[in-house]
């Protein structure tokens, strides 16, 4: 079967050899085989092996109907199910990854699919970018922040209990698959907390985008699949054109899409790495970015309170817990870790204008922490 005829958009993110394709559709897990087929180039996608990395939460249904897939297709599948939060990305969720590989006797053959949100793709990613110096892995985001932020672009890792992807490699999977229908099983919170990860792009790289959500807050809030489909493709048109454009994080482009998340991954380990679900820390981080960028002078306040009207319309957090403003020397301690800073001098992705932003260099502690 021809992949276009599986999904009703996609997105192509051009890396020479490694370029792969993002298939958007509804209902298109139940023909991941075909997919799989297309992306592999394989005459017989029986005659691969497949390790499904699957979230707990959404093994039944999503994962399984993957599963399904494949096995009616004749191929030899195992599956894995890494439990649910940030906390499985670990060394021990890690191992075990790698222990179900080794009993299968994973080879060249052998392709890894993860199933789930963010953290099921970091993890997933990382391990098949380790065994064996490398096995192909699949994408197949289930949460909406998942689809237009970390299953494309190749980031894959784990977390070192002080700090966020802290260990981790770039590894681009063959292809991402995504069924929208995956989001009506998603709760409310996770829902909410991929919207934070949309508004971003509207922010850093495209005002039009950024008029659009706000014209959609209705939509957004109801998952209208029409309203989704735009949002998700956009999403990830955006990303995929800065991915091109600085793959490895060279050039310090690729840098804006961690707009918020200075702030953010602080705020988020903090908590301990659930307290706050990756979005709602970005929600705030961005708001305190663009406070901080008021306080250079680089933006007037009309431009953080546009983004702070519609953060709380979708339902996101925009102030920082109580619980974590009295704790700023812990704050400026994982700010100082985060993959930005260089030569321990810390650095923000501030905006100019709603649509652009830049990295700006040389600013203190001090100045970050009186924006909390």
């Amino acid at each position: 079967m021809n992949s276009a005829a599986l999904w009703t958009r996609s997105v192509h993110v051009e890396l020479g050899s490694r370029s792969y394709e993002i298939g958007i559709g509804e209902g298109c897990l139940s023909a991941a085989a075909a997919a799989l087929g297309s992306w592999t180039n394989a005459d017989n996608v029986g005659k691969l092996r497949f390790l499904v990395v699957s979230d707990a939460s959404v093994q039944n249904p999503h994962g399984v109907t993957v599963q399904k897939s494949l096995e009616a297709a004749g191929a030899e599948v195992r599956t894995a199910i890494v439990p649910s939060g940030e906390q499985s990305k670990s060394y021990a969720q890690m191992q075990l990854l790698y222990d179900q590989l080794v009993d299968m006797a994973a080879d060249r053959r052998t392709i890894v699919v993860a199933v789930g949100g963010g953290v099921t793709g970091d993890l997933a990613g990382f391990v098949a970018a380790t065994y064996a110096r490398g096995l192909r892995f699949v994408q197949v985001p289930t949460t909406l922040l998942s689809m237009v932020d970390s299953s494309v672009g190749g980031k894959t890792g784990i977390n070192h209990p002080r700090g966020k992807n802290l260990i981790g490699a770039f590894h681009q999977p063959i292809g991402v698959l995504i069924d929208l229908k995956t989001l009506a099983t998603l709760p409310d919170r996770e829902y909410r907390s991929g919207l934070a990860e949309v508004v971003k792009y509207g922010v850093i790289l495209d005002h039009e985008f950024f008029d659009y959500l706000e014209k959609n807050v209705q939509g957004l809030n109801a998952r209208i699949p029409e309203v989704l489909r735009h949002v998700v493709a956009r999403s990830c048109e955006l990303k995929a054109d800065v991915v091109r454009q600085d793959e490895y994080e060279t050039t310090g482009l690729r840098a804006v899409l961690n707009y918020g998340h200075t702030f953010g991954h602080a705020f988020e380990a903090l908590s301990g790495y659930g307290g706050l679900l990756h979005g709602e820390a970005v929600s705030i981080g961005m708001i305190c970015a663009s406070r901080l960028a008021e306080s250079l002078n680089r933006i007037t306040s009309k431009e953080t309170d546009r983004q702070t009207e519609l953060l709380t319309q979708l339902g996101l957090p925009v102030a920082v817990p109580k619980e974590l403003q009295t704790r700023q020397q812990d704050i400026v301690s994982c700010m100082m870790l985060d993959k930005k800073t260089e030569g321990r001098e810390l650095r923000f992705v501030l905006p100019s204008r709603i649509g652009h932003v830049e990295v700006v260099k040389g600013l203190s502690p001090e100045q970050a922490l009186k924006c909390l």
